[in-house]
């Protein structure tokens, strides 16, 4: 199981560790890639997810789109200790988001989050691919996790994903390895582990 440290917001991303995304799943070797970063502050945690990829699809728009169809980018994570429940945010270059809460595939809701939860996703075309970033308040997280938070010493289970089911190129990709021999990312038990530094 990878590890990862979680460190302190700094306003520079060039200060916070990479993790790759660099595990491929049930497709053929391809040249796409892609890294997450993830840090936090006393109000929330910021993600940026980064994709290589020449070939970008950016069909599915609003907010009842399936990102997953496109290029995609994931964060799967598990916010207590001792509880199975975890969120995923998923997002597309045209910044269709899906944000689910459950335990697994088959129980997993889809959250419809108000503009005032601040997550305040944004994309950037890159010369070779995209860029992702958005912050997760801690107030929305509360919402389901009330004893939730976020200190030095904290861990959480946790995976980041780059796929893309209808793209020129089918791809999945993980941080953390997933034994299963269909694609589904809805597989906690092999999520990694985040470290609050």
């Amino acid at each position: 199981m990878r590890t990862y440290t979680v460190l302190p917001k700094t306003g520079n991303w060039m200060d916070i560790p990479v993790a790759p995304i660099d595990t491929r799943l049930w497709t053929p070797e391809t040249d796409i890639s892609a890294t997450a970063q993830v840090c936090y502050d006393e109000v929330a945690l910021y993600v940026r997810l980064c994709a290589k990829e020449k070939d970008i699809r950016a069909e599915e728009t609003g907010r009842i789109g399936v990102p997953s169809k496109d290029s995609c980018l994931e964060f799967f994570f598990s916010p207590c200790d001792g509880d199975t429940r975890y969120f995923n945010f998923e997002f597309n270059p045209a910044l269709c988001m899906h944000i689910g809460f459950g335990t697994c595939r088959y129980d997993s809701a889809r959250l419809l989050p108000k503009p005032s939860a601040n997550i305040n996703p944004s994309v950037t075309r890159t010369e070779d691919g995209w860029e992702l970033t958005y912050q997760i308040p801690y107030t929305f997280i509360k919402m389901f996790f009330p004893n939730f938070t976020a200190a030095p010493g904290k861990k959480m289970r946790a995976n980041f994903y780059k796929c893309g089911e209808l793209t020129p190129t089918e791809h999945y990709f993980a941080w953390n390895p997933i034994d299963n021999p269909t694609p589904d990312f809805h597989r906690p038990e092999f999520f990694g582990e985040l470290v609050f530094g």
